[in-house]
């Protein structure tokens, strides 16, 4: 197990630049981080050290936060590319390196294809993630939001950028942990001043490097997830078309962030095309219906009740659930909030579960919503799970009534022969998730 290194700085000009090196690996890898980084709180992102480790496996990793965010030094007015170059040049020289692949992960992909264009003899590769060659639409580049609409959508934005409220369009999956929300919030706040923020965002609006695509000469991978909410996926597929010898490969999912979702099936495309080999992974991945719970209407009662008494309802909450789940063989992965996260081995007795538990709180004077989906879920550790039937889950459960036990028509097919009843709900949208889904209510 790989932990956390000690943070170190470079010289880049007047300027210092935070930098950790992990692992000891072949070839050196330097990640070049998005719109803000901190290379410090990253580790208390669990699904980010998973990243982490997974590349420093098979690499000797370079993380590093670019002038004016994170722990390295702040600026007057946006850096430029050229300053971003500057940095890491001091960066590989500090660690000690003679040649890297360069990561470039979003906002950190134009400089990467800068760097590799304009120091081939520095660069053994790139590997381009979730990136773009220009920031905004233009009449020949049509697949970019305009930049009036991402000014405006900014400002919207703005207040609840240092709650977290990013996550939704940049790991949707993980919108519905509050951990997760609560640690992007930190992250930002931490990440970069609201002044630095809107220089860099402004900065950002006029960067443009598709005549540098055609100038590259090094082996270069491009990925990009096929559902990516922050940038449009056209984006990647026309930059690899520019560059010269290019790799695309287009992934499942609907997260921006690399360590979100299924992180390891990017990680696998950047070994192999980094190393020549593909690794088999460890993670395991198995059958499972997801549940998904949470209280009616809860901000008002919390409001109205006070921390410690409704610090009381939820744990009484949380043991009448927890003895349904004894009932019918459901297992706990952890409480939400107001609510809980549960997975079962078969689909009718998380039906007969969550039925039981909308009754089972009533005594507390709340009612609860619970959502169902069955599908393929990945298990994280020895007591967590991730993956799309997870996300799928939590936003059927959004849309349950009060007392109500919502279930996708994945969970009702199942089911056939089971005796239980359903309402039709019709067809949804489901927020962050590809397609129109069938949703079902069980009857009592």
């Amino acid at each position: 197990m790989i932990t956390q290194p000690k943070t170190r700085y470079a010289r880049s000009g007047d300027l210092s630049i935070a930098y950790q090196v992990v692992g000891d690996g072949p070839l050196d890898v330097i990640y070049v981080p998005g719109f803000v980084s901190h290379v410090e709180l990253v580790w208390e992102m669990p699904a980010a050290v998973h990243l982490i480790q997974r590349l420093a496996s098979f690499s000797r990793l370079i993380l590093f936060d670019k002038r004016g965010t994170g722990l390295s030094d702040p600026v007057v007015g946006a850096p430029t590319l050229e300053d971003r170059m500057d940095d890491v040049r001091a960066v590989l020289e500090a660690a000690g390196s003679q040649r890297a692949a360069l990561l470039g992960v979003s906002e950190g992909v134009p400089m990467s294809i800068l760097f590799g264009a304009t120091y081939p003899d520095l660069t053994t590769a790139l590997v381009l993630y979730g990136g773009m060659a220009r920031s905004t639409w233009a009449p020949d580049y049509p697949w970019a939001t305009p930049a009036e609409a991402l000014i405006e959508s900014s400002l919207e934005m703005l207040p609840h950028v240092y709650e977290g409220a990013m996550l939704e369009v940049m790991a949707p999956s993980l919108a519905d942990d509050p951990q997760a929300v609560a640690a992007f919030g930190r992250l930002a706040r931490y990440g970069a001043s609201p002044a630095m923020l809107e220089q860099s965002f402004l900065n950002f609006l006029d960067i443009d490097v598709r005549p540098v695509l055609p100038l590259v000469t090094v082996p270069t991978l491009v990925l990009h997830r096929q559902g990516d909410r922050a940038v449009n996926r056209h984006g990647s597929e026309w930059m690899a078309t520019q560059i010269p010898g290019a790799k695309y490969v287009e992934l499942d999912g609907i997260d921006h962030a690399m360590y979100a979702g299924d992180s390891d099936g990017v990680i696998d495309e950047v070994e192999e095309f980094l190393t020549g080999m593909r690794r088999a992974t460890e993670i395991d991945r198995v059958l499972a219906t997801v549940m998904f719970t949470d209280i009616v209407d809860s901000t008002r009662r919390a409001s109205e009740m006070g921390d410690r008494q409704w610090g009381d309802l939820l744990d009484a909450q949380n043991a009448a659930i927890r003895r349904e789940l004894a009932r019918f063989r459901g297992r706990e992965v952890k409480t939400l909030g107001d609510g809980m996260l549960a997975t079962f081995d078969g689909p009718a007795r998380a039906i007969r579960c969550g039925l039981a538990v909308t009754e089972a709180v009533r005594p507390l004077g709340v009612e609860v919503r619970v959502g169902l989906h069955t599908g393929e879920v990945d298990l994280v550790g020895d007591d967590d799970v991730s993956g799309i039937a997870v996300h799928i889950a939590a936003r059927v459960g959004a849309l349950a009534g009060p007392s109500e036990v919502l279930v996708s028509g994945t969970v009702k097919d199942l089911v056939a022969g089971s005796g239980i009843a359903f309402s039709e709900r019709g067809e949804q949208e489901l927020k962050g998730i590809p397609d129109r889904w069938r949703l079902f209510a069980a009857e009592r």
